[in-house]
């Protein structure tokens, strides 16, 4: 299945001049017409989809309020945590002020918001103080449940061969040493994990998986390492084609793979991993509705597994707040944990006054920054039409981009939406998803950064 990288350097300048306008997709129709209002708007989550929408409503509404709640000084470029755990960037290069990207005019209260009331349009912060809105745009992320691992926590993270691409920048810098305790010990099993959820950067612990294989390929010492991959469920990515090129590779490259098992508990001390074997008719997809019920091992077989590292995904909602609200879907595959949203005008399904926008909506896929950028520009128009008192025109496709990293140095750009059960939608017609390329790679690692801090800004 490996092809020979069809992109030149000259496609790629092609590539670099389109991102230096700040895109990965055809720019969206900004318009420079402003409305009018007196509307009082609160946006909850200042990370990629919060700060995108407080630049965009800025430079579009003229009068009213914007509110953004948020609580952290400083923004995570969090596409980069993968290349900070796999060894190839310093942390320090993913994080940023937020001041740099607030836009002027907009009230930034500095709380976790707490409560929402969506009959009365209130949010309640974690202060006891009060927000009236008019409008709310939900971009909260996505909540990491560690909790249901039975034994594991983020601070194990870096410690006893643990690993963890999530749990923060300081768990991806503690990951890329583990990886390195790990390979300086010459032998050994490394397990790495998915979870039976919905994940943002799906692609991030097959990333993982390709980057350590680089790594003990670059050793000289890849017999001496034996590696599994053990996954919830029958597929590995949600995309077809790529579904089936990764398991071809890890299968090429003797990777071990363990289908229908999820993580369900862990001993750090004895560095024993318990495994629950859910079996094919407990099929996990995008749309499985976590519960914690389910995460119980009752009649549930198990095996346990010696590792001497383990990369570990936790199981992923929204956050409680969100969940204990009437704004959670509350009935439908996205039911108890996601936003309920429609998931082509990301406006809410029962509070018409509620749009949702990245990691926190119910959509079968959806959990990058590159949703983001398409999500952006959909949630502007059909808020406005909204506050206009009109029917939201926009549609969102789906679309979100993956930069699947195959090993250090290559990648391919995998570009799809929702129709047509995923199909491609590449945005270059000289780049083909289905290749790896050096090409992608350099835009994985020096390209993609600038384009997103652009969406962050408005301008994308």
């Amino acid at each position: 299945m490996q092809k020979t990288p069809l992109l030149t350097r000259r496609d790629l300048l092609k590539v670099g001049s389109s991102l230096g306008v700040g895109s990965l997709l055809p720019l969206s129709a900004l318009s420079a017409n402003t409305l009018p209002t007196q509307a009082r708007i609160v946006i909850l989550g200042g990370g990629a989809a919060g700060m995108a929408m407080a630049n965009r409503l800025t430079r579009r509404l003229q009068g009213g309020s914007i509110t953004l709640v948020e609580p952290r000084e400083t923004h995570h470029y969090q596409p980069g945590w993968t290349l900070v755990a796999s060894g190839v960037w310093n942390a320090d290069k993913t994080m940023r002020p937020n001041a740099q990207f607030m836009p002027r005019g907009v009230n930034w209260v500095r709380e976790y918001a707490a409560n929402i009331d969506a009959d009365s349009k209130r949010i309640t912060l974690a202060s006891g103080t009060t927000l009236g809105y008019d409008f709310l745009v939900v971009a909260t992320g996505i909540q990491l449940n560690y909790h249901l691992i039975e034994g594991m926590t983020p601070e194990l993270v870096g410690q006893h061969g643990i690993g963890s691409v999530y749990a923060s920048i300081e768990g991806a810098s503690r990951t890329n040493h583990a990886i390195q305790t790990w390979l300086n010990s010459g032998q050994g099993k490394g397990i790495f994990t998915a979870a039976p959820t919905p994940v943002k950067c799906a692609g991030a612990p097959l990333k993982m998986t390709f980057t350590t294989l680089s790594r003990l390929e670059a050793s000289g010492q890849r017999d001496a390492f034996t590696l599994d991959y053990m996954a919830p469920g029958a597929g590995l990515f949600s995309q077809p084609w790529v579904d089936e090129f990764v398991k071809q590779r890890f299968d090429d490259q003797g990777v071990k793979r363990r289908h229908h098992y999820r993580l369900s508990a862990i001993d750090p001390h004895a560095k024993q991993a318990e495994f629950a074997f859910v079996g094919p008719e407990s099929e996990f997809t995008s749309h499985h509705e976590l519960r914690e019920a389910e995460f119980r091992r009752d009649n549930q077989p198990t095996v346990i597994a010696d590792y001497d590292f383990i990369h570990v995904v936790p199981p992923m909602s929204a956050h409680d707040f969100v969940k204990q609200s009437d704004l959670i879907a509350q009935d439908g595959p996205f039911r108890g944990e996601w936003l309920d949203v429609d998931i082509h005008t990301l406006q809410h399904n029962r509070y018409p006054e509620v749009f949702g926008i990245g990691d926190v909506i119910g959509a079968p896929i959806n959990k990058t920054a590159a949703s983001v950028k398409a999500q952006a520009p959909v949630v502007e128009e059909n808020l406005l039409a909204v506050m206009q008192g009109k029917t939201p025109p926009a549609r969102h496709t789906g679309y979100t981009s993956c930069p699947m990293i195959t090993g250090i140095g290559k990648a391919m750009l995998v570009e799809f939406g929702y129709a047509d059960n995923f199909a491609f939608m590449p945005s270059f017609p000289f780049i083909d998803p289905t290749d790896e390329s050096w090409a992608a790679w350099v835009m994985k690692d020096r390209m993609l950064q600038p384009a997103y801090y652009a969406v962050l800004e408005g301008q994308a």
